[in-house]
């Protein structure tokens, strides 16, 4: 085994820092902090995704061969045209990203009722028209809840009300939708669709789409009330089972696609850690360095981090998580117990974590001053931990 002064093979692969920076921008600015403390460390970098924001760039780093193309001008959450992109992969293969046309980021101010999933629907048009076989979808980070119709709607689903007239854009329209044609729906891809999900929510219920992540995308208490009366409606058009989960996806775009494209739901973050290469990676690995903006009680429930976190303890592999914040107790000095950091709700994978932590805002003084400068402090909190928790298997936590 290695000692603090010999060299170590370091992994780090984190999400990316939602509103700051993308995993790739993360991942270099984490190496270089660490190799100005330990330049003799030999570092790969991973950056993950689990679906939402950032998918597209994390697989693009990922598969060389990886193609961008742009989808042009397409709608925004909020109606304002945005720039479509998405990756083509070897064997006819569309990656599309929902954060990347249709993010809460998008939106200047929030719009529970009335943001919508067009854009998604326009981008994977795109993909079709040039020939793509198949397709994967990356969901998360959705401005709207509109249960995926305005995506559908693009695609050619008529969604109409009772006078027959097309409904509005948005899922609070939903609540009036009376019938829907599939007739004009253009098919799914020969070779099918895969959702990449960072959640496992139901569509409806205090689970699902609307009471967990309405209140995320602006919904007061009575709006949260009119959206999940709307996706039951939609649930009731369009006949899938609305507990599967991973339903409630990106305000329910998951469900959309799971009822008329009979998508398949898969946990994203699983699915681009192995794409990455990430456990051949950690089998070689004396340590595991990941992160993300915000470690918390839901970084183990399907999230990136929680992930790469849960294949290096299961290879016995070190871990660390620069964030930028850390939401928990600190046992000692940035070690950490993840039954206090995140919860006992965080499920099994959570509880036996033991690794340390280190946030942006501790170090940076508070979190504007992290915000402001993320790659220094990167940097800066990655030099920290080269110099003090370089070391081969995980502190004992203190008594």
């Amino acid at each position: 085994m290695p000692t603090d002064a010999m060299p170590l093979r370091v992994v780090i692969a984190p999400d990316s820092f939602k509103g700051s920076l993308s995993a790739t921008d993360a991942a270099a600015a984490i190496a270089e902090g660490w190799l100005s403390e330990r330049p003799q460390d030999t570092l790969t970098r991973i950056p993950l995704a689990d679906g939402g924001e950032g998918t597209l760039d994390a697989i693009a780093a990922a598969v060389p061969a990886a193609i961008w193309r742009s989808a042009g001008a397409v709608t925004g959450p909020d109606g304002r045209p945005t720039e479509g992109r998405w990756l083509e992969l070897p064997g006819r293969v569309a990656v599309v990203e929902l954060a990347q046309c249709s993010g809460l980021p998008l939106m200047p101010k929030l719009d529970p009722l009335g943001a919508s999933t067009v854009g998604l629907g326009e981008v994977i048009q795109a993909a079709l028209d040039a020939g793509a076989q198949s397709l994967i979808v990356g969901l998360g980070g959705s401005a709207s809840t509109d249960g995926g119709a305005g995506a559908l709607e693009a695609l050619g689903l008529r969604v109409t009300d009772a006078a027959d007239q097309p409904v509005a854009r948005g899922g609070g329209a939903l609540a009036s939708a009376h019938a829907i044609d599939r007739s004009t729906l253009r098919p799914p891809p020969p070779g099918g669709v895969t959702l990449l999900s960072d959640v496992t929510a139901p569509l409806l219920g205090p689970t699902g789409a609307t009471a967990v992540f309405g209140p995320q995308k602006g919904a007061s208490a009575a709006e949260v009330r009119i959206l999940e009366a709307a996706l039951s409606r939609w649930a009731e058009l369009l006949g899938e089972d609305p507990g599967v989960p991973g339903s409630g996806a990106a305000g329910g775009t998951g469900y959309g696609f799971l009822a008329a494209w009979r998508a398949v739901i898969r946990p994203g973050a699983q699915h681009i850690a192995r794409l990455s290469g990430l456990p051949d990676a950690l089998e070689r690995a004396d340590m595991l360095i990941t992160g993300e903006g915000s470690f918390d009680a839901t970084s183990f429930t399907g999230k990136a981090v929680g992930e790469a976190l849960t294949l290096a303890d299961r290879l016995g592999v070190a871990t660390g998580v620069i964030a930028g914040r850390v939401i928990g107790d600190r046992v000692s000095a940035g070690q950490f117990s993840a039954g206090r950091v995140i919860g006992a709700d965080a499920g099994d994978d959570a509880a036996g974590w033991q690794g340390w932590a280190l946030s942006l805002s501790d170090t940076a003084g508070s979190p504007d001053a992290a915000m402001a400068d993320p790659v220094r402090w990167l940097r800066t909190t990655a030099s920290v931990a080269a110099r003090d928790h370089a070391h081969p298997a995980p502190r004992p936590l203190a008594q």
